[in-house]
């Protein structure tokens, strides 16, 4: 037995979704990737966090498809088939697969950055947005790398069948999708952030409470799997309301770039060990780590843009932590301190900051010199 889910998908933030000619379009390979990866958290939620990943893999495989499993089987005719490769069992279905609308990027507004190198002010959405979106010496103006975006507003319908027996984790997942999902490049940085809304009144989905789980304890994995907390609850942080979504990145841009450089290089190009910031995520422009060669480490803590009943914008920040990959060799004693860090950073916001205030390790020359951004931002911890 099959059932449907269908919502009106409604990008809150401008999306950076390509097809194979680099131009901007509506594509479900995105949306099922962003749903795997939500049914993997519902999942390990749903297993109190005692994960066998061998066994949720299989799982996974057997709802999304897979062309890796070795136990697989089908029965026809009354007789047990080995198959090499199964197709998924959940189909996605957009209304359209237009273009995006977005062909001209809009006035920028600047933020300071402290770092030497940095000059002048920068492109605020150039700071979250840098690869899609890049500066034009020739105008002074942050412009389009490729042809389009999806702009903010754009809507499609979105249809989602899966099996009945399935539907408890699936659900749970479009409901953590529509809370903190975004798609597209740049989508940690709040890009593509989305809403879920029900083509039908009262069919909602999912909503059985959030994945949470004591930070430090999310350290004995190397994959997301939780949204983390600590003595003050969940590591979830709003912004204030803003009127629209160009001012509101301007505010997570003033967030990300207090965060990243409270942290001082001590070192150039090929430190010989990681230091402080190289653990939020790597690569780092000028300040690359000797044997991580062509190692990329995501940032744990997304941004996610969302829309209030009376159609004004918040920015959500959450924090999904788990261990970087072996590769790394991960200190993770090394790493717990940056990261707290990073909520101190992030819960002094939420008062008139003071340098004096923040993480010792700080580098409290360079937070002095966004001192008066940094006060312009007014963060609060979210119970959901």
């Amino acid at each position: 037995m099959m059932q449907t889910a269908t919502f009106t998908l409604t990008f809150t933030t401008p999306a950076f979704l390509g097809d194979a000619n680099q131009n901007a379009r509506w594509r479900t390979p995105p949306i099922k990737h962003e749903l795997r990866h939500w049914w993997r958290v519902a999942y390990a939620a749903d297993h109190g966090f005692r994960v066998n990943v061998s066994e949720m893999r299989r799982e996974e495989g057997l709802l999304f498809g897979h062309a890796w499993l070795e136990n697989d089987a089908f029965v026809q005719d009354g007789r047990k088939t080995k198959t090499a490769a199964r197709q998924s069992q959940v189909r996605i279905r957009l209304d359209h697969w237009n273009e995006g609308m977005l062909r001209q990027w809009p006035q920028d507004t600047t933020v300071t950055h402290p770092s030497p190198s940095v000059r002048m002010p920068i492109g605020s959405t150039l700071y979250l947005g840098y690869g899609p979106l890049t500066f034009n010496r020739n105008s002074s103006k942050t412009a389009l790398k490729a042809n389009a975006a999806i702009q903010e507003q754009e809507q499609a319908t979105l249809a989602i069948a899966y099996p009945e027996a399935t539907a408890s984790l699936l659900e749970q997942a479009l409901w953590l999708m529509d809370r903190f999902g975004t798609l597209g490049g740049r989508a940690r940085n709040g890009w593509g952030s989305y809403h879920l809304i029900p083509a039908h009144p009262g069919k909602e989905v999912g909503d059985k409470g959030l994945p949470l789980r004591p930070w430090r304890h999310c350290f004995d994995r190397d994959w997301p799997h939780a949204i983390g907390t600590d003595e003050k609850g969940a590591l979830i942080w709003k912004t204030a309301e803003h009127e629209d979504w160009k001012s509101l990145m301007r505010t997570l841009a003033i967030v990300k770039i207090g965060l990243r450089t409270q942290f001082r290089y001590t070192t150039g190009r090929g430190a010989q060990q990681p230091e402080d910031r190289h653990w939020l995520s790597y690569p780092v422009t000028n300040h690359d780590v000797k044997n991580w060669n062509a190692l990329r480490l995501p940032n744990q803590l997304r941004f996610k843009v969302r829309q209030t009943a009376d159609g004004k914008l918040v920015g959500v920040i959450f924090h999904m932590p788990h261990l970087p990959p072996p590769a790394f060799k991960p200190d993770r004693e090394a790493i717990e301190k940056v990261w707290r860090c990073v909520h101190q950073f992030l819960d002094e916001l939420s008062k008139a900051p003071n340098v004096r205030d923040f993480c010792p390790r700080a580098d409290r020359t360079a937070l002095q010199k966004q001192a008066q951004q940094l006060k312009s931002v007014r963060l609060q911890r979210i119970v959901e």
